[in-house]
């Protein structure tokens, strides 16, 4: 009656065994979509980042050029001059952000007033 009972045992800790090995094996597929769709998240992030930061500089170029104009009575050249400026103020903050420009460092700043 023991190595019936032993033997049972034996089968039960078999089963559990191969079906510990399945769950596994699941597991660590779940966990891969789950770095797969991380990484995906961090891509769309970065993304609306960038184009933020680039719609927000144009806009604010846009928007400054237009109460330059009202104030100041010189119609089109405040908006397009403010605009353009905005524009590329908006391709270089994307462009710093990605990592293709460098910022500029604080020690070469100091240099330049001396």
């Amino acid at each position: 009656m023991a190595d019936d009972r032993e033997e049972s045992l034996e089968e039960r800790r078999a089963q559990l065994g191969a079906k510990l090995a399945t769950r596994r094996i699941e597991a660590g597929k779940d966990e891969a979509d789950e770095a797969r769709a991380e990484v995906s998240r961090k891509g769309y992030a970065q993304a609306m980042k960038l184009s933020s930061e680039f719609i927000s500089a144009v806009v604010v170029g846009a928007v400054l050029g237009y109460l330059f104009d009202r104030f100041v009575g010189t119609a089109p050249w405040g908006l397009m001059v403010l605009l353009l400026l905005g524009f590329g103020a908006g391709v270089l903050n994307v462009m710093r952000a990605a990592g293709k420009v460098s910022k500029p460092s604080p020690a070469s700043r100091s240099d330049d007033n001396k």
